[in-house]
């Protein structure tokens, strides 16, 4: 389900999803933090939270801890994403009008330590790369998922989607349901979001809801860059670590698979 924010976020919490609301299939909550300079907000949920910097600079405050991240560009800078289990308090204060934060929650027993992951720390590859005439090479940014935070219920990641380009591809699956937010470069840019059957045409600040066991392609218009923040629910007794592709397209991964025109 496409989730359309055509009007900028206003200041403060934009909740986008709820487990105990709307699009409650996600089993997360997920919103925008939007925050102007020397605003303040401080939370000690009883949930497990991700805290990711899109765009702006803030002091990240936690336990002893007093960092502060900035970032201008989400599409080219790695990201800096605070974690911490259920009761952590954590303070962040904005240094720059419309500092935005991506905020992902969820319910979690587990304690785990607090982690700060840093642009060095992060996980960035390039997913196509050498295959299918480059129309799926893409940048996939993995910031933290069951391999490096095994007590987590959460993942999340980043994908920066090349114009005219897929991502997302081949056709995938998995149990786990996923969400999607979206930012473009230029912002009057647009893509197209595939789930299951139903295709989206997806503009800058939209999310998409995917529930989990729908193949979910991504596409960008040429001439535009689409960055989106990838969320994902681990399920009881079956975390996120496979991407289930469609059998009828796994010819695909052959990274010698010729495709027409062939060259």
């Amino acid at each position: 389900m496409k989730i359309r924010q055509s009007e900028p976020f206003k200041y403060g919490y934009n909740s986008i999803t709820e487990m105990n609301g709307k699009h409650s299939n996600m089993l997360m909550d997920f919103g925008i933090l939007k925050m102007k300079k020397a605003d303040t907000e401080s939370s000690s949920e009883d949930l497990e939270r991700a805290y990711l910097l899109i765009h702006g600079e803030v002091t990240l405050e936690w336990e002893d801890n007093k960092v502060t991240a900035k970032r201008e560009d989400c599409f080219s800078e790695d990201p800096y994403c605070l974690h911490v289990p259920a009761k952590v308090e954590v303070k962040i204060t904005a240094h720059k009008d419309d500092t935005e934060l991506a905020v992902q929650k969820t319910d979690n027993e587990k304690t785990f330590a607090s982690k700060l992951y840093t642009p060095e720390e992060c996980r960035s590859e390039q997913f196509g790369a050498g295959t299918l005439n480059e129309t799926a090479t893409r940048t996939v940014r993995t910031i933290f998922d069951h391999g490096n935070s095994p007590d987590a219920n959460l993942v999340i990641g980043e994908v920066i989607n090349h114009p005219g380009k897929y991502s997302s591809y081949p056709p995938h699956h998995h149990p786990q349901p996923e969400i999607y937010h979206y930012r473009f470069y230029p912002e009057q840019g647009y893509g197209l979001s595939t789930v299951g059957d139903d295709a989206f045409v997806v503009k800058n600040r939209d999310t998409i809801a995917i529930p989990g066991g729908l193949v979910h392609p991504q596409t960008a218009a040429p001439g535009y860059a689409m960055y989106y923040v990838w969320m994902i629910r681990h399920l009881e007794n079956k975390p996120f670590d496979e991407r289930i592709f469609v059998d009828e397209h796994k010819w695909l991964l052959d990274k010698d698979a010729k495709i027409w025109p062939n060259k």
